[in-house]
């Protein structure tokens, strides 16, 4: 799958509609209950870029970016502004802000992972595209250096450590992350009479699975 690491750009995201969706099959039976199933492991985000237009010269960037993108042909980053941080959106991300994994004394690898908890469930979800820089990663109660004793790959939100955590060590990241997405359109509708009279055009933007 084509994706490039540019993110949409940020202050025209912030002001878009959207969230996660899940997949629920329901079959009601003759007796009226119900049997609920997912085919879906994982929730899938959508956004609507339109919203955030805010002038004519937003709606050239972001036909630009359109343009670049080849429509529904190259994913992209996404900033979702109610959903960024390893911690709350109004947290400082710390290194304690996720468990990752525990130690075994061989694996060197750990992807980047976000719980969201409700009473006693829980749900996580991988994160495959983490803000660089933003990463800080910790052994139990102590915080690492980074390029000392581990590097990330922010393409894929892979931990890579110099040496093996040692066995049952709590490993832990925090992190800012964006959402791969792609353009759920080839097409693109606008009118610069119809944006002054106060319409925006709709952008559906969808996240992709990598």
């Amino acid at each position: 799958m084509s994706f490039h690491e540019i993110r949409f750009p940020p202050r025209m995201s912030l002001g878009s509609i959207g969230g996660p969706e899940r997949l629920t099959e329901v079959v009601t039976l003759a007796n009226g209950f119900e049997e609920r199933n997912t085919p879906w492991a994982h929730s899938r985000r959508r956004y609507d870029a339109g919203v955030g237009m805010r002038s004519l010269d937003d709606v050239g960037e972001m036909i630009a970016f359109f343009e670049a993108r080849r429509g529904r042909l190259h994913g992209f980053r996404w900033k979702d502004w109610a959903d960024f941080k390893s911690c709350r959106p109004s947290g400082e991300v710390a290194f304690r802000d996720q468990l990752i994994g525990k130690g075994d004394g061989s694996t060197t690898v750990f992807a980047l992972s976000k719980t969201y908890r409700s009473g006693v469930e829980t749900y996580v979800r991988p994160i495959v595209k983490p803000v660089e820089g933003s990463v800080r990663v910790g052994l139990e109660d102590d915080e690492l250096q980074d390029t000392v004793h581990y590097e990330v790959d922010a393409t894929t939100g892979r931990v890579i450590f110099a040496t093996a955590p040692d066995l049952g060590v709590d490993v832990t990241a925090g992190f800012e992350f964006d959402v791969p997405v792609r353009f759920d359109t080839d097409s693109i509708l606008t009118s610069v009479a119809s944006f002054q009279a106060g319409e925006i055009p709709d952008v559906p933007v969808l996240e992709v699975r990598l």
